[in-house]
């Protein structure tokens, strides 16, 4: 009978090989630190497999570049497809000879003597560091009270949603009005569909201000570089849901006021589903009323930065969206099977660590970290504002490799021994 193979044995192991993954060996290649990036499937797996039809970049290409790979296209204005950013992330692999084993699935994550064993569906490896780049939108998260949801009503995430051909006949509730939940919307009620959104705590920003992406002003202005160490409630800033916007060749901003001029019916948070009816939240006006007052503060906080140094001058207008448009008496009800036959749940994603079998969760199950550094040898990349407000960007991947790369080389230094260690050390 012949035994189980022995493990390979590489300094570091990079699981995932998306954008965070690659910039990672772009700067352990630079330092010469043998690794092995480990995906599931194909280069950008994520991208090919995991997003609806129409999904584009809320980040416009020019803010599409990667350590080493600035945008080079004729586009810079647009917005990437999803398989356009797939295309992007595998050429940067190919151009970098990064080591990337495909279609190797990680099992298993756990201590092993010096440092850990990652155990795959293609043998296993001894490392002495980790690093997890799976993506920080892996998995749906669909709360409890769907539960209720009487047997006849569709429901779906997201996650699997792809095109509107795929529902069926009848209205629509979709559940939250982040980026996501507004972009669906509309597309479904552009496909004929009747389309009620349940509104949360939302994020609204207007596409363009100034003649310029609001992107541009945000990075600029220093905003999405601001440290995760300088926030107010650092845990509630990463829960901070993804801003309303939309990437289209028109730059329109994409609101809660846009949605209902095309027909959508805004109601409040779903709260509850009782015989058959699903229960709406009375709050509708005052959440709307904090995210109109949110995005005020942070153009005028724009307004000034540009002010201060010239750019306000030529910039064009200073022109505001206008106050969401709140119904007088928002519905508060809707008969499950008869007014919606469907539930698209737009309530967000969460990475899966799932095979990480090491005590670095928090009672709530995420992730515990100290901007990346999860444990001795063991880093996390991707997630929402991991250092920075930009972490979770593809261009906010460069500083986070950078930091976590030089804190990752010093382990390596640091952990080497002479005799034991001679075959893991950097090269």
């Amino acid at each position: 009978m012949t035994g189980q193979a022995a493990p390979r044995i590489i300094d570091v192991v990079v699981v995932g090989a998306g954008h965070a993954g690659l910039a990672m060996s772009h700067v352990l290649s630079r330092g010469g630190i043998e690794h092995v990036l480990l995906e599931r499937g194909e280069i950008a797996n994520s991208w090919r497999t995991e997003r609806w039809d129409s999904l584009r970049l809320l980040t416009p290409n020019w803010m599409t570049r990667l350590p080493g790979c600035p945008y080079a296209g004729d586009d810079p204005d647009g917005y990437m497809r999803a398989g356009e950013v797939a295309s992007f992330i595998a050429a940067y692999a190919c151009a970098m000879s990064a080591p990337v084993r495909t279609n190797t699935a990680v099992r298993c994550v756990e201590p092993d003597d010096d440092g850990y064993r990652v155990t795959t569906d293609r043998g296993d490896w001894r490392c002495r560091a980790v690093v997890l780049a799976s993506g920080a939108f892996g998995t749906p998260v669909v709360p409890r009270l769907s539960q209720a949801v009487p047997a006849g009503v569709h429901q779906l995430t997201a996650h699997e949603y792809r095109n509107p051909a795929q529902l069926a006949e009848g209205g629509i509730l979709v559940v939250g009005a982040s980026a996501t939940g507004v972009q669906l919307a509309q597309e479904l009620r552009r496909s004929g569909r009747s389309v009620t959104l349940a509104v949360g705590e939302h994020v609204r920003l207007p596409r363009v201000h100034r003649g310029r992406d609001i992107q541009w002003w945000m990075l600029a202005s220093g905003v999405l570089d601001q440290r995760i160490e300088d926030a107010d409630e650092p845990a509630r800033a990463r829960r901070v849901p993804s801003p309303q916007l939309a990437g289209t060749p028109e730059r329109a901003t994409l609101d809660l006021n846009a949605l209902q001029a095309q027909g959508v019916e805004i109601v409040g948070r779903l709260a509850g589903i009782r015989d058959g009816q699903a229960q709406f939240s009375g709050s509708l006006r005052n959440v709307c009323a904090l995210a109109d007052l949110k995005m005020n503060r942070l153009l005028d906080a724009i307004d000034e930065w540009a002010r201060q140094r010239g750019l306000a001058d030529g910039a064009g207008s200073e022109a505001r969206c206008a106050p969401t448009a709140v119904p007088v008496s928002s519905r508060l009800g809707l008969a499950l099977g008869k007014d919606v036959r469907t539930i698209l749940w737009a309530t967000g994603l969460r990475a899966d660590h799932s095979w990480l079998r090491a005590p670095v969760f928090g009672p709530d199950g995420a992730l515990r970290h100290d901007r990346g550094v999860v444990a001795p040898g063991l880093y996390v990349l991707g997630l929402p504002y991991l250092r920075r407000r930009k972490s979770s960007f593809i261009h906010g991947a460069e500083d986070d490799v950078r930091a976590l790369g030089a804190h990752l080389a010093a382990h390596l230094e640091r952990t080497a021994r002479p005799a034991a260690m001679s075959c893991l050390a950097p090269r």
